[in-house]
C-alpha cells in the first residue's frame, strides 16, 4: 500500500505574499556587500495567475520554478531521525515539455543534484530517494524548468510503501475566547479539506467566551458540513490551559483517537500541515509530540518560531538560536538561501498554537498544568520529555498566528501568569540547585520594572510569588479567579490607563530624547558588567530617596517611542509618556517613592524566602504534580467552574 507523507500544494488564499512559502519562480543576482558575496532578490516573477489550483500551476516558457520552498520541500532530516522510513518516493505529474531537477541539501545548506529527467506530453515521473544521509540536516526538493513552450505542473507527492507505526486518528482541540470569526474560518477550511478530515476523529471546539462561535451567521453551514465530527463545548473562561485540558480529557474518551491536535483560536491554518502532523505522528518510532511553526498572521511570509528551548540556567524560554535567526522573512530570503534552516534543530517544547500530542503521553503524564495561560505548553512538553515522549518542531508544518509584535503582555494582567507559571515550571523541572540563576533573574526583572515606574506588573509579580509560596493547590483553586483579580488590580495603578488621543494629543515637557540609532554611544546602550552594577545602585538610590518634582507630576517630563522606552533610559526621569505596544495610545509613568520602597523590600524578601524554601517547595510541587494535572482534578475544575 502507498502512503502519502506530503502533498505539494499551493496557498488557499489569493495572496501574493504567500507564494514564496510554496514556490520560488524568482530571479537572483549576486552582489558584494562589505566584501561578502551575497545573493539578493532583484525581481519577483511570481504571479497569482500562474497558480491554477490547490495542486496545479503554470510553468511559463523560459522560466524555472523551484519547489524548494518552506511548504513544499521535504524535510528529510526529520523523517530520517524520528521515523523508521529509509526511502521516499517523489512522484511529479506534468503536461508539456519540461525538465525536472531533483536536489538535496545537507546540514550546512549545501545543495547537491540527485537526478534530472526530461519529460514530454502528459507525464508521471517518479524518483526513489534514500533517507540515509541526513543525520545532521537537509531537505529534498525539485525544480521544473521550461524552454520555448510553457508546461503545466499537475501535482506531486512524497510517498512510502512502509506501514505506519500506529494507525489511530487525531481529535482536534480548538480553544477560543471571543474569537468566533477565526474559528468559523478554521472550521470552513476543514470542511474544504477531505484529505484532512479522513484522519480526524472529532473536532472539539471549546468555547469559553461570551461571543459564541455557534451564534455566528456562518456557523450552521460549517456545522452541517462537519456533522458529528464537530462537538461544541461551552465552559467558563479557564484560559488556554483550561480549554486545552478539556480537549485532552474529551479525547481520552475516544477509542479511535491516538492523538489530540491542539489549535489556538486566532489563527489561519494550512490544512495540509494538519494532515502532515498526524501522518508524521503515526510514523515516529516512539510516540512523539509534533509541533507546528508559527508565521505572523499580519506579516505572512515572516516566521517567528522554529525550534524553541528552555534555557536551563535562567529557566527562560528562548529560540534555539537566541533570536539571531528568528523572525525570518521568506519574502526576503528563501529556504535555499538560508543555510541555518537546513540543520536539524531539536526543540524542548512547542507552543500550543499548533501541537499534536499522543494520547499515550497524556495517559502517562497527565493533562495540562492548571496555569490559565503562559508556560502550560512548555511545562507539559518538558514533563512529557522526561517520561520519554520527545517534542519535534517540524518544518513544513505551520500556521499563521497573531504574533507578539504588537503586544506587551509582560506589563499587563498577564504579568502574574508569566511570573507564577515560570516559577512553578522551574520548581518542577529545573536541574540546577535552587533554580540556578532563575531567582536572581526574577529579582532583577522586578527591579527593572520598578526603575521604569511600572508598579502594576511588579505588584502582580509579587502576588505571583506569594501564591507560589502557598503551595501547588492554589493553582487549582484560583484558575477561574486569578485573571479577574489581576485585572481588578489595574484600577490601583494610573499607568495602566491608555490615553487614546482621540480629542487631544498628549505632550511632554521636554519632548523626545534623540538617540543615535545606528551606532549607539555607550551612554545610550544597555550597561553591562561593572557599569551595570553602578547604574543599578545609583538609580536604586535615586528612586529610594528622591520624590518627583511637582511639574513632572502635572505633566510628563519626557516622551518615548515604545522601542526606545528601555530600562536603562527611563530611570533618569521623574515621569515619562510612552507609546503603547499597538501604537493605539500612550501611557504615563510617574515615579512613586512610597510604592518603590515597599515593592523593593517585598521583592527582596519574597525571593529570599523562595531561595531558602526552594528544595522543600520543589519536592512539594513535584509530589503533587500528578494530582493537580489528573483527569479527576480537571473534571472537578470543569464542574466547579460551571456551578
Amino acid at each position: 500500500m502507498v502512503y502519502v507523507l506530503q502533498n505539494v500544494v499551493f496557498p488557499l488564499d489569493r495572496d501574493p505574499d504567500l507564494l514564496p512559502l510554496y514556490a520560488d519562480p524568482d530571479s537572483w543576482s549576486v552582489v558584494k556587500i562589505e566584501d561578502e558575496t551575497t545573493p539578493l532578490r532583484v525581481s519577483d516573477n511570481a504571479r497569482l495567475s500562474n497558480v491554477l489550483g490547490r495542486h496545479r500551476a503554470r510553468i511559463v516558457a523560459g522560466r524555472r520554478v523551484s519547489f524548494g520552498a518552506y511548504f513544499n520541500a521535504f524535510p528529510a532530516a526529520y523523517w530520517q531521525h524520528w521515523t523508521p522510513i529509509r526511502s521516499v518516493r517523489l512522484t511529479v505529474r506534468t503536461k508539456g515539455d519540461a525538465t525536472i531537477l531533483v536536489f538535496r541539501s545537507n546540514g550546512a545548506g549545501i545543495r547537491q543534484r540527485l537526478d534530472t529527467r526530461d519529460v514530454t506530453g502528459t507525464s508521471e515521473t517518479s524518483f526513489d530517494i534514500a533517507l540515509t544521509q541526513f543525520s545532521d540536516g537537509g531537505w529534498i526538493w525539485f525544480d521544473i524548468a521550461t524552454d520555448t513552450e510553457e508546461a503545466t505542473f499537475e501535482g506531486a507527492e512524497w510517498t512510502t510503501d512502509q506501514d505506519p507505526v500506529r494507525t489511530g486518528k487525531a481529535s482536534l482541540g480548538i480553544t477560543t475566547y471571543n474569537k468566533p470569526d477565526y474559528c468559523v474560518e478554521t472550521l470552513r477550511a476543514l470542511t474544504e479539506s477531505p484529505e484532512v478530515l479522513e484522519l480526524v476523529d472529532r473536532v472539539f471546539l471549546v468555547d469559553q467566551g461570551t461571543d459564541r462561535v455557534d451564534a455566528q451567521p456562518d456557523f450552521p453551514e460549517v456545522s452541517t458540513a462537519l456533522g458529528e465530527q464537530l462537538e461544541v463545548i461551552t465552559q467558563p473562561n479557564l484560559g488556554g490551559s483550561g480549554g486545552f485540558a478539556r480537549a485532552m480529557s474529551e479525547t481520552l474518551k475516544r477509542p479511535n483517537s491516538d492523538f489530540v491536535q491542539l489549535l489556538d483560536d486566532d489563527v489561519r491554518i494550512e490544512p495540509e500541515s494538519l494532515r502532515r502532523s498526524i501522518v508524521f505522528g503515526r510514523y515516529t518510532t516512539k510516540p512523539t509530540l509534533v509541533g507546528g511553526h508559527m508565521f505572523d498572521l499580519l506579516d505572512r511570509p515572516k516566521l517567528h518560531a522554529w525550534a524553541e528551548v528552555v534555557d536551563e540556567d535562567q529557566f527562560l524560554w528562548r529560540n534555539l538560536f537566541a533570536d539571531t535567526l528568528m523572525p525570518h522573512d521568506f519574502g526576503v530570503t528563501n529556504l535555499r538561501q538560508t543555510k541555518e534552516l537546513h540543520m536539524r534543530m531539536d526543540a524542548d517544547y512547542n507552543g500550543w498554537w499548533m501541537c499534536l500530542i499522543p494520547t499515550a503521553a497524556i495517559r502517562k503524564v497527565g493533562l495540562s498544568l492548571p496555569a490559565f495561560i503562559k508556560w502550560d505548553d512548555a511545562e507539559f512538553c518538558l514533563r512529557a520529555g522526561r517520561s520519554g515522549f520527545p517534542t519535534v518542531s517540524m518544518p513544513g508544518i505551520a500556521l499563521w498566528h497573531v504574533s507578539w509584535v504588537g503586544k506587551d503582555d509582560a506589563i499587563d494582567w498577564q504579568a502574574y501568569f508569566h511570573a507564577r507559571n515560570r516559577t512553578v515550571a522551574a520548581l518542577l523541572h529545573s536541574k540546577k540547585p535552587r533554580g540556578g540563576s532563575f531567582l536572581a533573574h526574577s529579582r532583577n526583572t522586578d527591579i527593572k520594572h520598578l526603575l521604569m515606574m511600572q508598579y502594576y506588573p511588579t505588584a502582580l509579580r509579587l502576588q505571583a510569588l506569594r501564591d507560589v509560596l502557598s503551595g501547588p493547590q492554589h493553582m487549582v483553586e484560583n484558575i477561574g479567579t486569578a485573571m479577574p483579580a489581576a485585572r481588578r488590580t489595574a484600577q490601583d495603578f494610573s499607568e495602566t490607563v491608555v490615553h487614546k488621543e482621540t480629542d487631544r494629543v498628549l505632550r511632554s515637557r521636554k519632548g523626545r530624547p534623540i538617540y543615535r540609532r545606528v551606532r549607539r554611544l555607550a551612554l545610550h546602550s544597555a550597561p553591562t558588567g561593572v557599569a551595570l552594577r553602578i547604574f543599578t545602585l545609583v538609580h536604586l538610590a535615586a528612586h529610594w530617596f528622591h520624590t518627583p518634582q511637582p511639574k513632572n507630576v502635572r505633566m510628563p517630563e519626557v516622551e518615548f517611542a515604545k522601542g526606545d522606552a528601555n530600562w536603562w533610559r527611563i530611570p533618569f526621569y521623574d515621569s515619562a509618556l510612552v507609546s503603547s505596544a499597538d501604537g493605539g495610545g500612550k501611557q504615563i509613568y510617574t515615579r512613586d517613592r512610597a510604592k518603590f520602597r515597599g515593592m523593593v523590600i517585598e521583592s527582596i524578601s519574597l525571593h529570599a524566602r523562595l531561595w531558602w524554601n526552594w528544595p522543600k517547595l520543589a519536592r512539594q510541587y513535584r509530589r503533587q504534580l500528578k494530582t493537580i494535572t489528573s483527569v479527576p482534578t480537571w473534571e472537578g475544575i470543569f464542574t466547579g467552574s460551571e456551578k
